[in-house]
């Protein structure tokens, strides 16, 4: 039998911070059970892998080796101003896909 992703963790400094920019990013909400220390987020929608935050004392010092491409639902302007209004910040542009990150500098990909 193969493996399936059960889930997509991040290191982070603030689990209930980032947990909280992605359930509001993807639709879901964050566990009750979180904590500062460790936060998840179920997926919303037709499902997929959980995200898992969990504190880690030293901060991101490169680029991300893996990302996630976010697909817009209306217009990729519209989503990109959403998701800066929850706190992500705008990157670059590489032809029709925003390149963005999160409110601790991880990079996202949003396309139509």
């Amino acid at each position: 039998m193969a493996a399936y992703v059960k889930s997509v963790t991040f290191d982070c400094s603030s689990a209930l911070l980032l947990a909280a920019f992605w359930a509001a990013a993807l639709g879901s909400t964050v566990d009750e059970e979180s904590t500062e220390d460790r936060a998840w987020v179920e997926p919303a929608g037709w499902g997929g892998p959980k995200l898992w935050f969990r504190r880690v004392p030293e901060g991101k010092t490169a680029k991300n080796r893996q990302h996630f491409d976010l697909r817009a639902m209306g217009s990729v302007g519209a989503e990109v101003e959403r998701l800066r209004a929850l706190g992500a910040t705008v990157i670059g542009e590489d032809g029709d896909i925003v390149v963005m990150a999160d409110p601790e500098g991880n990079e996202f990909c949003v396309e139509a």
